[in-house]
């Protein structure tokens, strides 16, 4: 297994439409595109990203071909409408919080 992690700061003022997207569109997005949706931090408190966030496949490949699709593209220019310094990193998936 391989974990995609992603990570990002929610723009001021889009909160709501932030929220709403993620789970109207972004989770089922990834989900279709075969990453499944494992864990999300939201950071109340630190200089951290504010949001993390996590999903997995079978494989490396798995996810660099969903990360390929015009429809990851369109769902990452849609979140990018909400959310500052997003950064994005495939690793070996083990149990627990990583980073």
């Amino acid at each position: 297994m391989v974990k995609l992690l992603m990570s990002w700061d929610i723009k001021p003022g889009v909160e709501q439409e932030y929220f709403e997207f993620v789970v109207r569109e972004f989770v089922p997005g990834i989900t279709k595109l075969g990453i499944q949706p494992t864990n999300a931090w939201y950071t109340v408190y630190g200089n951290s990203p504010q949001i993390l966030t996590a999903g997995v496949a079978d494989t490396k490949e798995a996810i660099e071909k969903a990360l390929a699709t015009e429809d990851w593209q369109a769902l990452q220019d849609k979140l990018e409408t909400f959310v500052d310094n997003l950064e994005k990193k495939i690793i070996r998936a083990s149990g627990g919080f990583q980073l």
